[in-house]
Formats: structure tokens, sequence, C-alpha cells
């Protein structure tokens, strides 16, 4: 039998070109995955549009009013009692608690001022009104 000399065995190398490969793969993937994550879930409506619109994704509540006065939470149907009964329970929670309202193009504008009224009665003080960006020629 005949045993092979130490000095023929190869060393371990390490093949670095797959690992950065797999490493580039994985920050592609994670970048577009949080792309996804920043949806809103919200109803589709006809909101008026503005020349200086900014766009601001930190609030907690996003509030839809429809035209015939219904209120959304995010997708789903919730009445005004219970709107505010929950953004209160969450303004005590959390002090940087805000709501992004949503209101249609043709709603008129007293039953907004009259839901902005009882926001602040319930003592909701952080708020902001959402409009489409207008197209830039």
């Amino acid at each position: 039998m005949r045993l092979r000399d130490r000095r023929s065995f190869k060393k371990p190398e390490i093949m670095i070109i797959p690992m950065i490969d797999i490493m580039f793969f994985l920050l592609v993937f994670f970048m577009l995955s949080t792309l996804y994550m920043v949806d809103l879930k919200a109803l589709p409506i006809n909101m008026p549009t503005a020349k200086h619109a900014e766009s601001q994704i930190n609030a907690t509540f996003l509030v839809t009013i429809k035209e015939d006065g219904t209120l959304w939470l995010e997708d789903k149907s919730i009445n005004e009692q219970d709107l505010l009964l929950q953004a209160k329970a969450e303004n005590t929670k959390n002090p940087r608690f805000a709501m992004v309202i949503r209101a249609e193009k043709g709603l008129a504008y007293g039953k907004v001022i009259t839901f902005l009224d009882n926001l602040k009665a319930a003592g909701i003080t952080r708020f902001g009104l959402a409009a489409d960006a207008e197209a830039k020629n």
C-alpha cells in the first residue's frame, strides 16, 4: 500500500466569488421586499390634488372619509365613536401618535371640520389631511 506524501495535498480554499454573488442577491431581495412593506392599506378614492403635497408615511391611523360620510380605518369600515375610542387609546399609549385623514374630493367641507372638531375633543391633536400630488408638466 502506497501512502501519499503530505506535500501533495492541496490547501483548502475559500471561494469568494460565489459568496459575493449570494450577498448581492440578498441585498437586492431585501431592498425590493422593503418597497412592498410601505404599501398603505387604503380605499381608492378621488382625492383633491395639490401642487406642494408632501409624502409622509409615519402616521399610525389612516382614516378615509367617503363622499357618503362613511368612515374607514385603513380598509375596514368603522363608526365614528369606535374610531375616536381607538384613537384616544392609541394616543395615550403612543406620544407620537398621528392620524392622516383622506377625504373624497366631493365631500362637504363641513363634514371634515366636524370630524376634526371631534378629534380635538377626544384629545387627538396630531393629524394631517391627505391630497394627491398634482402631475408636474
